[in-house]
């Protein structure tokens, strides 16, 4: 079993990259969404450009999710938050909107993977989510190996 001062530590480290994750996407999305993705989105035709710019609001809103949560974590582990008030449902993170992967595959590559990666992000932190309200189950050292490396990826 690992020591719980050793897994606080590697529990940290795992949200601040996931936070530097956030916040470098956060970045890239505003970036192209702002500037970089005025010439793709100029070339698409008027629906085309409406789903360019709904499906830019849902990024930023995956993120935003993402984001508050993960400030939330770091609250926690610096003892200005108690556990049990991360499990109140307004800490939690928002659900995430839904992306059709059929009408985004007509958008520009740039879109598709900013896109791709904000609902990635988001999955990968909701099960960080999830597990932290789950049932505690005494369970032997290799299944809580193998939970944590499942919730790792």
């Amino acid at each position: 079993m690992i020591p719980a001062h050793t897994h606080s530590r590697l529990h940290r480290r795992l949200i601040d990259s996931l936070y530097v994750e956030s916040m470098l996407l956060a970045d890239e999305a505003r970036g192209y969404f702002d500037e970089g993705g005025r010439h793709d989105r100029a070339g698409l035709d008027s629906l085309a450009r409406v789903v360019f710019s709904c499906e830019s609001m849902k990024v930023t809103t995956r993120l935003m999710h993402v984001i508050a949560w993960l400030l939330t974590q770091r609250a926690i582990a610096n003892g200005e938050l108690r556990v049990a008030d991360a499990l109140d449902p307004s800490r939690r993170l928002g659900d995430a909107p839904a992306t059709d992967e059929d009408v985004i595959s007509h958008l520009p590559d740039g879109a598709r993977l900013l896109i791709g990666a904000s609902i990635d992000l988001h999955r990968r932190v909701a099960r960080f989510d999830r597990a932290q309200s789950a049932p505690r189950m005494l369970q032997s050292p290799a299944r809580s190996m193998m939970d944590r490396l499942e919730m790792a990826f």
